[in-house]
């Protein structure tokens, strides 16, 4: 056949390489109408390329296959095992429509090597995928989440319209968002509201935590060119907040004392990252947590007559 040009040979070089397929030098120069010599250098450039863009793989020789195929580099890529649970992280956080999620885990699990524990991979997540239940809103927001990390990041002023589901409005706001978050379904943002009253809105206006609004609730966004500042030492921590908060109810921090009687206290130590286990007593254990609103009172009710408020 004629000769191919080398940068369609390269294109197609790269392209079977994340397909996942092997590059055999003599197969390939007859393919291309080339020497073995002209695909080495074409493997060689390869190499290079993928070595300087920071791609979490690397192209070598496979002397089992007698041919080079692209491998994960062990310093920076995941492990099959560690992309089989995050995949299955994501599919039961159900935090996603399909056409969000299952593009990730498409990308996830190509990260697997060689070629028999990707499609490993892909069989244990299979049913999982079949069976997906989006969540009931519908709504695609990931491109989203990265407008509202920046303004996080940058501390830009928000306008946003916001559908409240208890009160079944949508109210306008100016906010200065601090953190996002997620749980149980769904990602939030955490932002102080500007220009409100708190004495005429907020059931407790002495309330110094941030407002939570669900990410796919906000029906219009616009990052203005507006800063606010926050001192260091005020800086919202999300990781701190986590801890603390249950159901994503907002409110002032509070602590609680209890009696737990249930089956497993690991259970409650992880649902109450804050929970100290105060002693332990005959029928169970006394325990104290430190938790942000009334979220944790639909929690207490959920695990009665297990747990008893001290």
């Amino acid at each position: 056949m004629a000769e191919t040009d080398k940068n369609t040979r390269i294109l197609e070089l790269h392209t079977m390489l994340t397909r996942g397929e092997c590059l055999r030098k003599k197969d390939l120069a007859q393919r291309f109408g080339v020497t073995e010599k002209s695909i080495q250098r074409d493997i060689e450039d390869l190499r290079d390329f993928f070595t300087r863009s920071g791609e979490p793989r690397v192209l070598a020789y496979d002397a089992k296959e007698r041919a080079y195929v692209l491998r994960a580099d062990k310093a920076l890529a995941l492990t099959n095992s560690e992309v089989l649970a995050v995949a299955k992280i994501l599919l039961e956080s159900r935090s996603m429509v399909k056409d969000e999620m299952f593009p990730i885990l498409d990308k996830l699990v190509r990260c697997c090597t060689p070629k028999e524990s990707l499609k490993q991979v892909q069989s244990l997540i299979a049913n999982e995928k079949f069976h997906y239940v989006e969540p009931h809103h519908g709504k695609a927001f990931v491109e989203r989440l990265w407008v509202l990390g920046t303004a996080v990041e940058k501390q830009r002023v928000l306008e946003i319209a916001y559908h409240r589901t208890h009160k079944n409005d949508t109210v306008t706001r100016r906010i200065q968002p601090v953190g996002i978050l997620f749980s149980e379904y769904y990602f939030y943002l955490a932002a102080f509201i500007e220009g409100i009253d708190k004495q005429e809105c907020f059931d407790n206006p002495e309330d110094k935590s941030p407002t939570i609004y669900r990410v796919d609730k906000i029906e219009k966004l616009k990052v203005t060119a507006e800063h606010f500042s926050v001192p260091y030492k005020d800086r919202f921590q999300e990781g701190e907040m986590r801890k603390r908060i249950q159901f994503m109810y907002g409110g002032e921090l509070q602590r609680i004392r209890f009696a737990y009687t249930g089956p497993s206290i690991e259970a409650v130590l992880d649902r109450l990252p804050t929970a100290k286990i105060e002693k332990q007593t005959e029928n169970g254990w006394i325990c104290t947590a430190e938790v942000f609103g009334k979220g944790i009172d639909m929690w207490l009710k959920s695990q009665e007559p297990y747990v008893r408020l001290l």
